[in-house]
């Protein structure tokens, strides 16, 4: 024999027992006894002393069980037995465990809690959602699933019928007295039960033994300070600004500091659990290049590597050719069919167990001839037949009814016609019936033989055709049954030849990825296969056979269809549907029939034990053959052992059972030959997982939990050459100690796909070589997609499929190891056994293993979450790898195959769309994601000592830039004589009094009001004359203007200017949100200290309603005066200003991190500021420009109130909220009035590009046309938003818009305006930078008079070109500093007043606080000089630190919005170093837990980031400013409050 490890003798049979589930239900045991019997057994097996090794052996003799064989060993290796590596994903487990599995798991757990894991914070889930999941789901999965491969059984699931209706009721009303009963304003609760719920967490925690396992913080008691965010109906963008957790802004926390609140505490339990590392730390590496920053994963030096001599290729005994054998199937069953015309063929039974009819060798002869002659002269006509013989026909039978199928299929074999079995396709979208239809394509098929009861049951249209199936090739669908065919002409008759090399019959085949192929199996491989089964399985004529397997393909279609007519056999076939009634079935049929063999699933062994209940008149000493169709799976072991051990006494003699191997590819591999020397016991293989994932075989010392158990599957069939090659690469042979793919050579293997030459060739003709490169044989070898080795005595045993194996970290795992160790977790009551999943999806260079499981209705949040983590515990200790992601989804909703088993790569598909719907989801990125790039080491920058050269920094031009410059600039303006704007104003009105300054457009797009020169001056003068009778205010008094978007603002404006007071404006509150706006109205007259307050008549009232004392203490408001009553009389004399640096107005905004800052302008700045845009826009009195924004801060109030009077140009003013009323209102204003220029703000452009997308036709019939829009400006203090500008000009490219014409500006409160679009500057740029390609779009021309410098935040010193740096900018319209209440001088004159460390220290610049580049363009401007370009990256402040890099927000919100279709918007920030992603679903919430793995997958995948959290949120809850900015702080500080209601957190591990 061949020479190799030894084989261990494991646990005697009666030892491997399914446990004490398995003996309760046999009730013939105690617990107690259970115990005494298992130590007694297993003590045999347990180390001892050397000198008992004798007792060892009698005390097996004394209980009548024979010692396992012990191989013959070669002498280098005696100290390793044997061990096995990864396994695939066919899902055929639903066989009950081994003790030894199970136990193993459990042991892993109690090894887990000794390390004092941390608790896994639990989901917090919205209760709408943890009701409705339960409540949808409730229905137990539909009996017609179960499965070819498993199912869930009635037996060991679903409870009788009396106890299920008392578990519903109590369950309903547990959910129904939970909701009520827990606290109504307790935003998220995840328990359903108030606060017993925590305690009862707690006890169930407490029984498993989870001693370190702080429990999750109690929910219920945030009765009080939960605030709620009222919403107002409808998101209007005003509203959408509004949201302001509490009192946010007062809120600033710094990093790390909690404000308290549950998430708080979960956040804390997730940093505490990634705190202890939990792999070994990675080894430091880092290029500072794309693909090199991963970390690169380096073999372990340690790891086991195969040390064998290279095997030889196994040869099967010779196929002995027994003279009566016939010629070719069909010859066979001519001569059975005419000789013995009454022997039984084939029974078939009906759902109660009753046979519903028999076929003779003689009808079903006479009915094959007649489907030849009528399919070859009755389809199409005479000179053009439908089908010629060689062409292939679909056969599409259920699985109830295998007597039409023989016919049918035989009926081909005389036609010589090719059949292609396939499923009946029950719907028109079932899942994988595509790609059959792909393969009826490729294949040519045009005909589909059938049957009357499954014609009648396809889905028929209103004209009762059958519709064409999605992918299907256009069929002619034929009825097999006798009546419907003409009987052949006496002298007809088929040709029947000797088997050749023509193709018999296409087996379908699907793959991983679920594509399905066809094999083609000659004549001739049909033919030597069913002798080469004969042979081996010892077949004789009449023997009796039961078949539970599919008669359409695999071992039942071998051994139920063709090898038992080549012997006139007597199959009795047993359909599924029978199987779910009573899977005892099969078993009784055997004894009713004295049947000699039957063929068999292990899941069928698993039923039959779960139903069996001691019957008495059974009795199986007539098998001497049981073949496992799925004994090559490493998990049949346990079902082969337990199902021996309870029927032994049912006269079940232990050498019947025979597992086998096979693949569609290369028929059947190995069968375990059924034998009447039952000295022989059968080989096993105790193999290390550990060893196994490293592809070589061991036998675990040290880790006794991590080990898998193989039973052989026989030696290599009759006239078979069998060898071992490497999986991947060259199809070496492998060492003996290694696993591999086995390869066949053998006539009865398939032979090709079907039209795929290029697979074929890798697949069928393979030639496997020697360690010298030599091919072992002259012949091709199959590959037959099995991993396996072959021990000692020729034996070979299957590790596991090719499909299955998934590679992870440079190891491989087998989906059925995994789904092995999910089941074996206990209490299993939380899954439905037969429903998992198991698959890898590739996500950041590496495959990450998903499992996805079927979640039965009466389970628990906290029982599923509790079994969840044991879950991924155990799949971590026994196979030390970690899961990425696990997932629960209700019961039923997974795609299924034609029998039911799990549809696997279907699954993967919706998982990866993110339409899966699961209920639960758990991920842990930071155990399983080991490759991320070493954090960054801060590298030390240029310093002063660095020479300077001129302006360059070693070797970089100096990064600065500046716009025109306005002293030299010749233009003919007038106001330039002006000090001051109240001074212009005066001047045009005497000059140009009837010029139009303003118009006030209202939502249908008629004038609302208008301004010329004179009425603003006259109107200015009367609110100057109130302020100083009714206010009785001095000169430099503040006065907050609080008026909606209009002209009354700017008359109050002017008005304060004619008085010498100093203007604030301010948004008015929301009269539908006053909860939420008022308070910052409040605020922002209070830290403006302003004197009094000047407003509407509509606004006063406002001020002093119900609804604003409850929000703010009314009584604390400065006077408010009502400017819609003006005096008559104008002031004696208008304040002039001695000094123009002293205060004109104050610009007050919430920034984007939240923060309230005030800047002040001064006169000079005010005047220099309207004069850059005057001419950077060439503003002239004669021009029109449109502005829709918001009049309150920054350049949109300069653009709305200041610019007109400075240039004289005519505004056309359009409150953008008006635009919620009518969309198209800016545009057809744009359009009416001939508009050049004109400004809007994002949330404008959004406005439009979401409301008007789908009527750009009527608009353009409307006569709309943008072709006269010089420049459309989006005014805003943020990164420019790529996308939406990007997409508006697309959109409205057809009505005109030039794609140049669209700009953005940028301004920041330090200097409110430092680019904007002109008309003599150049295209705007976009830059692609670093690798990710972030897009940072051009920021426009620079305004004139402006400088620009990059410098690095930290130290001060000037960057180089295309250094990211801070923008520092010099200019005469800076604002002069921060208006602060608290005298915070440091931080002011840092920002306005700072000086270069090195270089220029001279100038004085103001930080923008934004960080950016100026980078050289290849373009021109007007006067012909290169121009140099700002790119705005994003604030500094929300700029975020994570693992030694910087990362802007909008990078990753711009990545995570593009994941799903649902994500309507998305905000980041960081608490304690973990990224939280924030993002609206704008959906079901059931959608809402499909977010999460394409979240975290798409922020690694770009970003090389692990998200930490994810929350999911309404439409609506991230806070966005006025100016449509969002406000990431405040939204840190509602999450960390618990103030978002939001529908699921998911922590991430």
């Amino acid at each position: 024999p061949q020479p190799g490890p030894l084989l261990s003798p494991s646990l005697p049979v009666s030892v491997r027992q399914p446990g004490p589930l398995l003996f309760s239900s046999l009730r013939d045991i105690t617990q107690k006894g259970y115990e005494k019997k298992r130590s007694k057994l297993i003590g045999a097996f347990l180390p001892q002393a050397p000198g008992k090794v004798q007792l060892t052996e009698t005390r097996l003799q004394q209980q009548h069980i024979k010692p396992h064989r012990i191989l013959p060993l070669n002498n280098d290796n005696i100290s390793q037995p044997f061990v096995v590596p990864g396994l695939p994903t066919c899902l055929s487990c639903t066989v009950c465990f081994a003790d030894v599995h199970t136990e193993a798991v459990q042991a892993a757990l109690a090894k887990q809690r000794e390390r004092g894991k941390m608790a896994v914070p639990m989901p917090s889930k919205r209760r709408s959602l943890v009701v409705q999941s339960s409540m949808d789901a409730y229905t137990p999965p539909d009996t017609s699933s179960g499965s070819e491969e498993e199912g869930s059984m009635q037996g060991e699931g679903t409870p009788t019928s009396s106890q299920g209706s008392i578990n519903m009721e109590n369950w309903i009303s547990r959910a129904i007295h939970g909701s009520t009963t827990s606290s109504t304003t307790s935003s998220s609760s995840t328990q359903s039960g108030g606060s017993g719920a925590a305690s009862r967490l707690a006890d169930v925690m407490g029984q498993t033994h989870l001693e370190n396992h702080s429990t999750p913080p109690d929910v219920t008691s945030y009765t009080t300070d939960s605030i709620q965010v009222e919403r107002p109906q409808g998101s209007t963008t005003a509203s959408r600004a509004t949201p302001k957790y509490g009192n946010a802004e007062l809120m600033e926390t710094g990093d790390g500091v909690p404000v308290g609140g549950r998430v708080s505490a979960k956040i804390q339990q997730l940093v505490n659990t990634l705190k202890r590392p939990k792999r070994p730390p990675l080894r430091e590496f880092f290029v500072d290049d794309f693909e090199e920053l991963l970390e690169v994963q380096q073999p372990d030096p340690n790891q086991p590597r195969a040390e064998g001599a290279q095997m030889l290729a196994m040869r099967g005994e010779q196929l002995g050719v027994v003279t009566n054998w016939p010629p070719s199937l069909e010859a066979a069953l001519q001569r059975w069919g005419t000789i013995s015309p009454k022997a039984p063929c084939l029974t078939t039974m009906d759902t109660n167990g009753k046979p519903l009819y028999i076929l003779t060798y003689g009808k079903l002869w006479v009915r094959s001839m007649k489907v030849a002659y009528n399919i070859l002269h009755k389809l199409g006509s005479k000179q053009e037949p439908m089908v010629r013989p060689g062409d292939r026909v679909a056969l599409v039978f259920p699985n109830n009814d295998p007597a039409a199928f023989m016919v049918a299929f035989y009926g081909c074999l005389l036609a010589e016609l090719v059949p292609v079995p396939i499923e009946v396709p029950l719907t028109r979208k079932d899942a994988g019936s595509q790609q059959i239809g792909f393969l009826l394509g490729s294949c040519g098929v045009t005909v589909a033989l059938t049957s009357d009861a499954c014609h009648k049951g396809l889905p028929k249209s209103t004209t009762g055709e059958i519709p064409q199936f999605k992918g299907w090739p256009k069929l002619l669908w034929f009825v097999t049954e006798s009546k419907h065919l003409s009987k052949p002409p006496r002298d007809w008759f088929p040709h029947i030849k000797d088997a050749n090399n023509d193709t018999a019959y296409i087996e379908y085949k699907t793959c991983k990825d679920g594509s399905v192929l066809g094999v083609t199996v000659m004549r001739m491989a049909l033919l030597t296969h069913c002798q080469a089964l004969t042979q081996s399985c010892g077949y004789t004529e009449a023997e009796t056979i039961v078949n539970v397997l599919d008669f359409k393909k695999d071992v039942g279609l071998w051994h139920g269809i063709l090898t038992s007519v080549m012997n006139m056999m007597h199959v009795i076939s047993i359909p599924y549907s029978l199987m779910k009634v009573n899977p005892l079935s099969w078993i009784q049929k055997v004894c009713q029939y004295k049947a000699k063999v039957a063929c068999v699933k292990s899941r069928d062994m698993h039923w039959a034990l779960v139903a069996h209940k001691d019957q008495r008149d059974i009795n199986l000493s007539s098998l001497r053959m049981l073949v496992v169709a799925d004994g090559s799976n490493p998990w049949s072991i346990s079902s082969c052992d337990a199902f021996l051990n309870v029927f032994q006494s049912k006269g079940l003699k232990p050498e019947v059972i025979c597992p086998c191997a096979s693949s569609p590819e290369a028929l059947t591999v190995a069968i375990r030959r059924p034998t009447d020397d039952s000295n022989q016991p059968p080989g096993r293989g105790v193999l290390s997982m550990q060893g196994l994932s490293h592809g070589v075989i061991r036998v675990d010392s040290e880790e006794k939990l991590s080990v898998l158990t193989l039973q052989d599957v026989g030696t290599a069939m009759p006239g078979a050459l069998m060898c071992v090659v490497k999986p991947d690469g060259v199809p070496q042979l492998c060492k003996t100690d290694e696993i591999g793919e086995l390869c066949v050579c053998s006539v009865a293997t398939g032979t090709s796909y079907y039209g795929l030459s290029g697979m074929t060739k890798n697949t069928f003709e393979v030639f496997p070589m020697n360690s010298v490169g030599a091919p072992i044989s002259e012949y091709p070898f199959t590959r037959t997609g099995l991993l396996g080795f072959v021990g000692p005595g020729g034996l070979c045993f299957i590790a596991g499929k090719m499909d299955g194996l998934m590679v992870v970290g440079g190891r491989r795992h087998n989906a059925d190891d995994i789904v092995a160790t999910a089941l074996a977790v206990e209490p299993m009551k939380f899954v439905y056994r037969g429903r998992i999943a198991v698959f890898s999806i590739t996500v950041l260079h590496d495959e990450r293993i998903v499992v996805v499981a079927e979640q039965r209705p009466d389970s628990t949040e906290e029982d599923s979450f509790q079994w969840m983590s044991r879950v991924l515990q155990a799949i971590d200790g026994i196979h030390q790898v970690g899961v990425y992601c696990l997932a629960l989804v209700p019961s039923n909703t997974l795609p299924k195959t034609p029998l039911g088993g799990i549809h696997l790569s279907e699954t993967k598909q919706l998982f990866l769309e993110g339409s899966l719907h699961p209920c639960n989801v758990l991920m842990c990125p930071h155990t399983c994601v080991t490759n991320l790039p070493k954090p960054r080491q801060k590298q030390p920058e240029i310093g002063p000592a660095s020479v300077m050269v001129g302006n360059l920094v070693s070797g970089k031009r100096i990064a600065q830039a500046s716009g025109r410059d306005l002293g030299q600039m010749e233009d003919n303006d007038q106001a330039r004589k002006f000090l001051f704007l109240s001074e212009v104003l005066q001047w045009r009105a005497q000059t140009t009094p009837d010029h139009v300054l303003y118009t006030l457009l209202n939502s249908r797009g008629t004038i609302a009001s208008s301004l010329s020169c004179v009425q603003l001056h006259k109107r200015a003068e009367k609110i100057a004359t109130m302020l100083a009778e009714r206010g009785h205010l001095q000169d430099g008094d503040h006065v907050a203007l609080v008026y909606p978007p209009g002209i009354d603002l700017i008359a109050a404006f002017y008005g304060c200017l004619y008085a010498g007071c100093v203007p604030i404006t301010v948004r008015p509150p929301h009269p539908q949100n006053i909860a939420t706006t008022l308070p910052t109205v409040k605020m922002i007259v209070e830290v403006s200290r302003s004197a009094c307050m000047m407003t509407t008549a509509v606004i006063c009232k406002l001020l002093r309603s119900k609804e604003a004392s409850a929000a703010v203490d009314v009584r604390t408001w400065p006077p408010v005066l009502d400017t819609d009553d003006l005096p008559k009389k104008k002031p004696p004399l208008l304040y002039k200003p001695s000094n123009p640096d002293t205060l004109a107005y104050l610009d007050f905004s919430v920034s984007t991190t939240g923060m309230l800052a005030g800047v002040k302008m001064s006169h000079t700045a005010t005047s220099a500021f309207c004069r850059s845009i005057k001419l950077q826009c060439e503003l002239y009195p004669s021009r029109e420009v449109a502005i829709c924004l918001d009049p309150y801060c920054g350049l949109g109030f300069v653009i709305w109130c200041l610019c007109s009077v400075y240039s004289g140009h005519q505004s056309i003013l359009i409150p953008p909220s008006e635009l919620e009323v009518n969309p198209a209102l800016w545009l057809l204003a744009v359009s009416q009035y001939k508009v050049r220029d004109t400004f809007c703000s994002y949330s404008v452009m959004e406005l439009c590009t979401k409301g008007l997308g789908l009527q750009t036709d009527s608009l353009k019939s409307r006569g709309l046309d943008l072709s006269r829009v010089r420049t459309c400006v989006v005014v805003a203090e943020e990164r420019p938003r790529i996308a939406l500008t990007q997409s508006f000009s697309k959109l409205f490219k057809d009505l005109g818009l030039h794609p140049r014409a669209v700009s953005t500006s940028f301004g920041c409160r330090v200097n409110l305006a430092i680019c904007l679009q002109g008309t003599s500057g150049p295209d705007p740029t976009t830059v692609y930078v670093d690798m990710r390609a972030l897009r940072h779009d051009r920021e426009r021309g620079i305004l004139p008079g402006v400088r620009i410098i990059i410098a690095n935040p930290e130290t001060k010193g000037p960057l180089g070109d295309s250094h990211l740096g801070e923008i520092w900018v010099c200019s005469g319209h800076n604002a002069s500093g921060y208006f602060t209440v608290y005298g915070d001088e440091a931080l002011q004159s840092d920002h306005f007043n700072s000086r270069l460390s090195f270089g220029d220290t001279q100038t004085i610049w103001a930080r923008t606080g934004y960080l950016g580049f100026l980078r050289r363009t290849e373009l021109t401007d007007a006067s012909g000089e290169r121009h140099d370009a700002l790119y705005v990256v994003g604030a500094l402040d929300e700029a975020m630190e994570l693992r030694g890099m910087r990362y802007h927000p909008i990078d990753i919100e711009t990545s995570v919005i593009r994941t799903h279709k649902s994500i309507t918007e998305c905000a980041v920030f960081t608490w304690t170093n973990l990224l939280v992603v924030v993002v609206e679903l704008d959906g079901s919430e059931q959608e809402a837990l499909d977010l999460v793995p394409l979240v975290t997958n798409v922020v690694l995948e770009e970003h090389y980031l692990i998200v930490g959290v994810v929350v999911v949120v309404d439409i609506g809850v991230i806070p966005i400013n006025s100016r449509g900015e969002k406000q990431r702080m405040h939204l840190r500080d509602g999450f960390l409050a618990d103030q978002l209601d939001p529908i699921y957190v998911a922590y991430n591990m």
